[in-house]
């Protein structure tokens, strides 16, 4: 009986806590409100994204456990998403449809109390956040199985937009389906990089069931909610959406298959101290044209993380170089790297700087 006893005074005290948590949030709510009607006074941005990210990062110094870090952005994200709601409604648009692995980064990065709509366009994406019918866009810049999306790295040559935020995203597939049996299944559905980051469990696997390709993992899903002869390759945002159960679960040939996503945005981002910055260049071309470009970054000590060339459709037979440093192009050190190699190129645009992403889940 005395631990029963003991369990029912635990339980009251965390009942206790738990009432006291909510009229913490209710007071955070409250002054949320009147900070809200200051930045409609001095007409400021309502949502800052680096203010967000040090919240973040104060948070995870501050804690001193039990409760584990890797939780702190998660709790308070919903906590600042419904907050923000309270002073103004944010507007996210992803590339869709519903339930797509873009649709969960989205989420990922603006918690639930976002206002959320999908456009099935790239192009249509920057468009609306161009003419201010939403605050941010969402879309995808690569995968560690799949590589770069091109059409995303050709929108920046002509957007005017800025990199807002990255979101890393672990990219797992599951085989579903409405009974979660293979059993009566004549056709596998999903978009054609799902099926090819799957392409060698397929193969072991179901041999003779065929692979058919749809636009995204979403309406895979969709068509297997409504037809028992198919199954979907999708994720399990999309089997919760859609009502569908698990064949087989992380069927992905690569466990670290994980999928990178820019938010975009007209607005720039202030330097957090763990920062990342994003360019675009045209090289003159001569010898050792490119290792003159890059020298600057080398020189004052910035690292270089990636390098990706594309052609330059307005110029046949040059390309553009897409480069990823650490650093925000307001630190000193980017600032002198960026001054340098401007004179050693044809054109050099800076596509944003915005917090370095390092949570995957």
């Amino acid at each position: 009986m005395k631990k029963q006893s003991d369990l029912d005074g635990l339980r009251n005290e965390i009942d206790r806590i738990n009432g006291e948590i909510l009229k913490l949030l209710n007071r955070r709510a409250e002054l949320a409100i009147e900070v809200g009607k200051v930045k409609r006074e001095m007409k400021s941005d309502f949502h800052v994204l680096d203010r967000e990210h040090k919240i973040y990062q104060k948070l995870e110094k501050m804690n001193k456990g039990p409760f584990p870090n890797s939780a702190i952005r998660p709790v308070f994200r919903e906590i600042i998403s419904a907050s923000l709601s309270l002073e103004h409604e944010l507007r996210v648009v992803y590339l869709g449809p519903e339930a797509t692995f873009s649709h969960l980064a989205a989420i990922k990065q603006f918690g639930q109390s976002a206002t959320f709509v999908q456009s099935r366009s790239l192009r249509d994406i920057f468009t609306m956040v161009e003419h201010d019918e939403y605050d941010y866009g969402v879309v995808p810049i690569e995968n560690t199985t799949e590589g770069v999306v091109n059409p995303t790295l050709d929108m920046f040559i002509d957007s005017p937009l800025k990199i807002a935020a990255e979101i890393l995203l672990v990219v797992s597939h599951h085989l579903l389906s409405k009974k979660g049996t293979l059993h009566g299944i004549k056709e596998i559905h999903s978009h054609a990089q799902a099926i090819a980051q799957c392409s060698g469990w397929l193969e072991r696997n179901v041999p003779t069931i065929p692979a058919v390709e749809v636009f995204s993992t979403a309406k895979a899903a969709e068509t297997a909610a409504h037809n028992p002869r198919v199954a979907a390759i999708a994720g399990e945002f999309a089997a919760s959406f859609y009502g569908l159960k698990p064949i087989y679960k992380h069927i992905e040939d690569n466990d670290k298959n994980i999928t990178r996503f820019w938010v975009i945005s007209k607005r720039s981002t202030g330097p957090t101290g763990e920062d990342k910055t994003s360019i675009m260049l045209s090289i003159k071309d001569g010898v050792g044209a490119l290792h003159k470009t890059l020298q600057p970054f080398s020189r004052h000590r910035i690292n270089m993380t990636k390098i990706e060339s594309r052609p330059f459709r307005q110029r046949p037979w040059e390309y553009i170089f897409f480069i990823d440093i650490e650093g925000h192009m307001e630190d000193p050190g980017v600032k002198k790297a960026l001054a340098a190699v401007k004179p050693t190129v044809q054109f050099l645009k800076i596509l944003g700087s915005y917090p370095r992403s390092e949570s995957k889940t």
